[in-house]
């Protein structure tokens, strides 16, 4: 058994208190935090279905949303502007339509993402009674991650985007995200936990522009927000788990990180200025604690201990 979230302060107004995700931990404590991630993640997922790259209660899960259809009253204005420009902007962004526009962003970062956990697949090896609870996680990890993917071609699918799928990227950008599983932990732990910082401070984001974007499309203004909460209740918990790997060096190391790598990969999305605030998305990431999360989508996460006030 395991609990979900037990807290220890709560503000005047009765939300509870968080302690910045940059909040020191000693090595004692980042060790019985992956035992309660781990914990966590049983309960939440269920058992690894491995061949499928898939776990038994985010396939039931899928399987639900496929059961029970929504689809835009209207599809996209020109959806062959979409298929021209989500793999590369060939036109000017400024010319498109939001809707377009957010759909191509999503697949420009949700495609670096694809790329990077397929490489990362073909490093593992299969779960035994043996492997170690890092290793564990690990796959559990990356299940939840490809699972993250089928709920994103449901998204597509909302705007009756049927037909897509998950290219490669370049040879040189292939090759990094191949060799990037490979380096030693120590030279990993930074980036990867900034690269998860990025995508839940993206997928805020997003949900911030939903109202405005899909004013016109209640029901799947709805099922789009149910569909990015599910990933966004996973990487809450990345977060959380991947700050576990980060001593002192590497927790200062992170937050020097946070900047640069921001705008390293948004710059090469030209959508992301047209969308967002770029240098609030920043000022997120480096300030980011779990207070700004909605409370029910907190409840069914992971917080680690040392991130409660």
């Amino acid at each position: 058994m395991y609990t979900l979230l037990t807290v220890s302060a709560t503000t005047a107004t009765g939300r509870w208190r968080y302690r910045s995700i940059f909040t020191s931990a000693t090595r004692r404590e980042r060790i019985v935090n992956f035992d309660a991630y781990w914990a966590y993640s049983v309960g939440h997922d269920g058992a690894i279905l491995q061949d499928q790259k898939d776990l038994v209660k985010k396939r039931d899960t899928l399987a639900n949303f496929r059961a029970h259809l929504v689809r835009t009253r209207r599809p996209l204005a020109d959806p062959a502007s979409f298929h021209r420009n989500h793999v590369i902007m060939q036109d000017d962004p400024r010319t498109l339509d939001r809707k377009t526009l957010l759909l191509t962003f999503l697949y420009k970062f949700a495609r670096h993402e694809y790329v990077g956990i397929s490489a990362a697949w073909g490093t593992t090896e299969r779960m035994t009674e043996s492997t170690s609870v890092v290793a564990k996680i690990g796959l559990y990890h990356l299940c939840e991650e490809f699972s993250h993917m089928r709920l994103f071609q449901e998204i597509f699918r909302t705007f009756h985007l049927d037909q897509v799928e998950w290219v490669p990227l370049g040879k040189w950008m292939s090759r990094m995200y191949r060799l990037f599983p490979l380096f030693p932990e120590a030279m990993l732990a930074p980036p990867a936990f900034v690269s998860e910082l990025m995508g839940l401070t993206v997928y805020q984001h997003i949900d911030g522009v939903l109202d405005d974007i899909l004013a016109d499309e209640p029901e799947a203004r709805q099922r789009v927000r149910t569909l990015l909460r599910e990933v966004m209740t996973d990487e809450l918990a990345h977060v959380g788990q991947r700050r576990n790997f980060l001593g002192p060096l590497g927790l200062r190391t992170a937050h020097l990180m946070v900047e640069s790598m921001y705008r390293a990969f948004f710059r090469e999305i030209p959508e992301t200025r047209l969308l967002f605030d770029v240098e609030q998305m920043m000022r997120d990431g480096k300030a980011f604690d779990y207070s700004t999360i909605a409370p029910e989508m907190i409840e069914k996460s992971w917080v680690p201990s040392y991130c409660r006030a």
